[in-house]
């Protein structure tokens, strides 16, 4: 990678190795092709640009293809891009697309694709979540388009040629070829769209540029991939049919993958151990850029009165028993976690944060003494109501910290509810404790904390604070951005809008055939076209 950021620093036109399904030496194709998966939730959307879930950008990587993808440990490997060129100023970026690029309908890829597409996703009219992503890309003009205060065809984006796809950004972003394997930045088809409007996704009428195609999808049910001939490396395609099952039970799942009917599935929590011992060649935990959460309402109107107290939520975050909930629910390798960034992510430098040195009698202690500054206590308590979404691990998680908050003084009221619904409550600041997770788009420490900037699309929480806004905006033009990386965080540390919980693994049972899963990439972002099986 630091190669790649070097040489484009040059100025030089950069080509990448390209990356497929390639057997490894004395490996065999099996005669099944056919692989079948498990959906925790029903997707919300398979519009790139409106899409905010991470299962949904699993798909998403399948049906469509952006300028890049990513190869089996994460590096860059050309998607529709093969090249780019940098400008000396580090501010314009030139892509040179490859000229065998269709969509599924036979149509050329073109640049003016990627022109539309960019400029759907920073249009206010689109009200897409990720239009933040457009601004936090440094792409000229997006905040004043996303605000509203410019027209969207000022977007620092332009079709030199059917082939060339030019790119300004605001100020040099070294990480900026990273951001483009995100799935809010993939092409879509203008004239589909306008054609069909609002079901544009569906079954038939969905045109992508990806490897594969929509032939199914049962909203909360099932979703059907099967090869798109018209892909540009079709040849090297093996998988024949990709099958996504929703299963809202983890042990249901569990059940169904252990009767041959899943390839891939989730572990519950605390069932690794046992797994890993019973099918060693099965049962896998590998580091994932995700940080798990209680997210508290901060939103002046809607949040609760307790929660603007910033003592009320130190307490919270101090009386959540970490090792408890990895060492005793999960058992998956988790780490324990007193901050929000994943401690893996490249270059990141944690700050000193003292309560993760106490012991939990410790901070028991002080969470204690912080409720009862705050007017709270035995005699007093503090309700308050927890949202989660339908999954057997949040509901041991939520149990869990029932009884911690029990121990402060806090009468904690359980709301289960379905994954739509969840991020709906969440995105209407409809409230007051929320359990949210958040994976990294890419791998840089600004994935994470450009989330808890007061203009974030995803800050559910309506935190605020100046210094923190700062920090993140001088970020983007400073030589080293890392040192206020570590600010950023202590503030988060001293603010407390969250309550970190757990960084995440991906904690699976994967069938031993499958190859291609992309497990040493720590964003654990897959791709079809890579996968395929081999002969036992």
């Amino acid at each position: 990678m630091h190669k790649l950021l070097l040489t484009t620093a040059l100025g030089l036109g950069l080509a990448f190795p390209a990356a497929a399904a390639t057997l490894q030496p004395g490996e065999t194709l099996a005669a099944n092709q056919e692989y079948t998966y498990w959906l925790l939730d029903a997707i919300k959307s398979l519009d790139p640009q409106i899409n905010t879930d991470v299962e949904g950008s699993g798909v998403l990587r399948g049906l469509f293809e952006g300028l890049y993808n990513e190869d089996q440990v994460g590096a860059l490997v050309p998607g529709v891009a093969t090249s780019f060129d940098l400008s000396d100023d580090k501010t314009v970026y030139t892509f040179h697309l490859r000229d065998n690029a269709k969509w599924s309908n036979g149509d050329p890829v073109t640049a003016n694709d990627f022109v539309y597409s960019w400029k759907r996703l920073a249009d206010p009219k689109t009200a897409s979540e990720y239009a933040w992503y457009m601004e936090l890309m440094q792409v000229k003009n997006s905040a004043d388009i996303i605000a509203g205060k410019k027209p969207v065809d000022d977007l620092g984006v332009k079709a030199l040629d059917d082939h060339t796809f030019e790119v300004t950004i605001e100020a040099p972003l070294p990480y900026f070829p990273k951001m483009l394997t995100h799935a809010s930045t993939f092409p879509v088809n203008q004239k589909v769209i306008e054609e069909n409007g609002d079901k544009w996704t569906e079954p038939g009428k969905l045109v992508g540029n990806g490897a594969y195609v929509l032939k199914e999808h049962i909203l909360g049910e099932k979703l059907v991939m099967v090869p798109n001939p018209q892909y540009w490396d079709n040849e090297h395609t093996v998988l024949t049919k990709v099958t996504a099952l929703t299963i809202n039970d983890e042990n249901a799942a569990l059940t169904r993958y252990l009767a041959g009917e899943l390839d891939r599935t989730q572990i519950p929590a605390g069932q690794y151990p046992r797994l890993k011992e019973e099918y060693p060649d099965q049962a896998i935990s590998v580091p994932q850029s995700c940080s798990y959460i209680y997210m508290f309402n901060l939103d002046k109107e809607k949040g609760p009165e307790a929660l603007k107290d910033v003592r009320v939520r130190k307490a919270l975050s101090y009386a959540i028993d970490r090792d408890t909930i990895v060492d005793k629910i999960l058992q998956g390798g988790q780490w324990p976690s007193y901050n929000w960034t994943h401690h893996a992510t490249e270059g990141f430098k944690m700050p000193d944060i003292d309560y993760s040195h106490w012991t939990q009698d410790e901070r028991d202690a002080k969470a204690i003494e912080l409720m009862t500054e705050a007017g709270y206590g035995p005699d007093h308590p503090l309700a308050l109501t927890l949202n989660y979404n339908t999954s057997e691990s949040h509901k041991k998680i939520a149990i869990a910290v029932q009884q911690f908050w029990k121990k402060i003084g806090v009468d904690l009221t359980l709301n289960n509810m379905e994954w739509k619904v969840h991020t709906d409550k969440m995105q209407n600041q409809d409230f007051e404790v929320a359990r949210y997770a958040w994976c990294g788009d890419y791998n840089e420490a600004s994935t994470y904390l450009d989330l808890f900037t007061s203009y974030s699309g995803h800050n559910n929480g309506k935190f605020r604070s100046e210094r923190y806004d700062e920090l993140m905006k001088e970020s983007k033009t400073a030589a080293d951005p890392n040192p206020m990386y570590t600010e950023a965080e202590q503030i988060l540390a001293d603010e407390m809008p969250m309550a970190p919980i757990y960084q995440y693994t991906k904690v699976e049972m994967i069938k031993p055939d499958m190859r291609g899963l992309g497990l040493n990439n720590l964003m654990q972002n897959w791709y079809l076209k890579d996968m395929y099986r081999v002969a036992e």
